[in-house]
């Protein structure tokens, strides 16, 4: 959730959810053992249920669209917007529709592919980086030689979850106001901060960069230089040109316009690479195909429990959202099982979910067909939801099977897990943002802890999708249609390299990760940036050790950080501020302060 409402960009956490799944398990199993209570051991298949269960809950973070679509609904959100709200488009946060929101939505996915697993995973053959990695890890972890290991990282893990957790608590001493503190530091000078040009000592997102491949982090890196670097001064000289000086710098109408209107990407592929040989399974593909198909999900139970699910969600989902008609919502689970096949193949090939592509798909086709006068934007926004959470679960479930393909586990018991902890999610993550929203009065206003950058992006594209490309300022759409026909040929081009020469493909950016920093600045970047460097070192010194310990070091990293939101925000709560202010002036501006605070 910290991660959603800060930049949007979310690692894949599965291998994290497998490394503490068994130590958590093995931890207790070991303590009933001395205890007399325990007499069976703890198995790999054990553990990947687990793992898909705790990844089922949190992907509910992101699906649930508490950084997008669904906080984009809120007043607060309309405000920063660039439109003039009416009531029928917004709709303020509560946990008891949020819940009952999800509670609808959030298992179609599952039903929609679940006739698929076969031909995904055993016929195709696709790869579900993710998927497999996480595979490899547990399979390692349930091996004499892989215990050993998976004892030391695990202590490596703890060791940095500590560290993260204690720098987090450290810095809270200097951020009595927003714009105090470490986050706030100058690193790069004055300038280069007021153009978000600064590392901001996050723990979280140099862990983040541990995570993700070198060309991801000099991707989003590359395109902060283009976008806060070049671009975003050279339009602003153009004002009154180009658009109005008057305009407030939030307006769609204005440089705001030229921001939004990329195409963002909220998830972000992590390094599939197999794991060290030592570790590798000795389970033969026969033998899992054998296992896998033997325990049958029967196609009319999947068949069926869509259609009874999606019959009761477009009865129940007017009353939450009046703008959102029956036949809109018919129309969209029409259309979900071929776009959540679409969505899970690509999901198997590279790692890519793009659920927020076919969440903005929907945004535009139901924006436009309700109209601004019947709430389109309100209706645009729900449809996101809608779509969204069908094809995310959908990629999250073929990713699970994958992994319980490699585990020996149960498909049955994969699906069942899976619904359990889809459950679990669409209570416990509203409840968390809920935490959130409460704590923080300026959650999601710029510039604040929690921005949450993505809310006002999916507003305007759905006002957008209901007023038309005539809003736009000046040559907006002209410079979308030159980086739209630009990033197909950059992948195309990469395509080919890939064929052709792969030294060379490595080096070629991703337009999708490009587009990133686009809107909120370049500074987690840079962030992201140092993690590789630490892991490039690393690898230098020690290659081994570097590829063993380099994910749990990574998710210590990510996870005490985000554990250490916890307490502070309980500490908001409680009305308890911070005692220091530590903030960073010009020489000027010090002598200034100096001077009114002698006189």
């Amino acid at each position: 959730m910290k991660l959603n409402l800060t930049a949007g960009i979310i690692p894949s956490l599965n291998v994290s959810a497998g490394l503490l799944g068994f130590f958590f398990v093995k931890t207790w199993t070991r303590f009933l053992e001395n205890c007399g209570l325990l007499k069976q051991p703890f198995t790999r298949q054990e553990n990947t249920v687990i793992q898909t269960c705790v990844v089922a809950s949190s992907g509910i973070a992101f699906s649930g669209g508490f950084g997008s679509y669904l906080f984009g609904m809120s007043g607060r959100i309309a405000q920063e917007s660039a439109d003039q709200p009416s009531a029928k488009d917004i709709k303020d946060p509560a946990l008891g529709w949020i819940i009952g929101f999800l509670f609808v939505v959030s298992f179609l996915g599952l039903f929609s592919v679940v006739p698929l697993r076969k031909i995904m995973v055993i016929d195709f053959k696709l790869t579900y980086p993710s998927g497999t990695a996480t595979a490899h890890l547990i399979n390692s972890f349930h091996t004499p030689e892989g215990a050993k290991l998976a004892k030391k990282q695990v202590r490596a893990l703890g060791k940095f979850f500590s560290f993260s957790f204690l720098w987090g608590f450290f810095q809270w001493f200097f951020k009595a106001e927003d714009n105090c503190g470490f986050a706030n530091f100058p690193t790069f000078g004055l300038k280069a901060y007021d153009n978000m040009f600064f590392f901001d000592f996050s723990a979280t997102y140099v862990g983040v960069g541990m995570i993700c491949p070198y060309i991801i982090n000099a991707s989003v890196l590359l395109g902060g230089i283009l976008s806060w670097g070049l671009m975003w001064p050279l339009i602003e000289t153009r004002k009154n040109d180009w658009y109005s000086a008057e305009l407030s710098p939030k307006s769609l109408h204005g440089l705001q316009g030229y921001k939004v209107c990329k195409d963002p990407k909220m998830a972000l592929p992590v390094d599939g690479s197999p794991p060290p040989k030592t570790l590798t399974v000795s389970y033969d593909d026969q033998r899992r195909t054998q296992l896998f198909l033997k325990d049958q999900i029967p196609t009319w139970f999947a068949v069926a429990g869509y259609v009874v699910i999606a019959a009761v969600s477009t009865a129940t989902l007017p009353h939450i959202f009046p703008q959102l008609k029956w036949y809109y919502i018919l129309v969209i689970y029409a259309c979900a099982p071929t776009l959540a096949f679409c969505n899970a193949y690509g999901c198997g090939l590279t790692d890519w979910s793009l659920a927020s592509t076919y969440g903005k798909l929907a945004i535009f086709t139901i924006g436009a067909w309700a109209g601004a006068a019947h709430g389109g934007v309100l209706a645009g926004l729900a449809a996101c939801g809608v779509m969204m959470n069908i094809v995310s679960t959908a990629s999250d479930l073929m990713q699970d099977f994958k992994t319980g393909y490699l585990t020996l586990a149960s498909p049955k018991s994969m699906f069942v897990s899976q619904v359990i902890g889809t459950a679990m999610g669409c209570v416990i993550s509203p409840c968390v943002f809920w935490l959130f929203y409460k704590a923080f009065d300026d959650l999601g206003l710029p510039g604040s802890q929690y921005p949450a950058p993505y809310a006002v992006v999916y507003r305007n594209m759905a006002i957008l999708g209901v007023e038309g490309f005539s809003s736009l300022p000046k040559n907006c759409l002209k410079l979308c249609y030159i980086f739209f026909c630009g990033a197909i040929l950059i992948n195309i081009f990469k395509d080919v390299m890939e064929r052709k020469c792969k030294k060379f493909a490595k080096f070629i950016p991703l337009p999708m990760a490009m587009a990133i920093p686009f809107y909120i600045g370049p500074y987690f970047a840079i962030d992201m940036c140092v993690g590789s460097l630490i892991l490039y070192v690393w690898g230098r010194i020690n290659k081994a050790k570097a590829d063993a310990f380099a994910p749990a070091v990574a998710s210590g990293l990510i996870c005490g950080d985000g554990i250490w939101t916890l307490p502070s925000s309980i500490l908001a709560l409680a009305g308890v501020k911070a005692p220091i202010c530590m903030r960073f002036f010009s020489r000027a501006t010090s002598t200034r302060i100096d001077n009114f605070l002698g006189s």
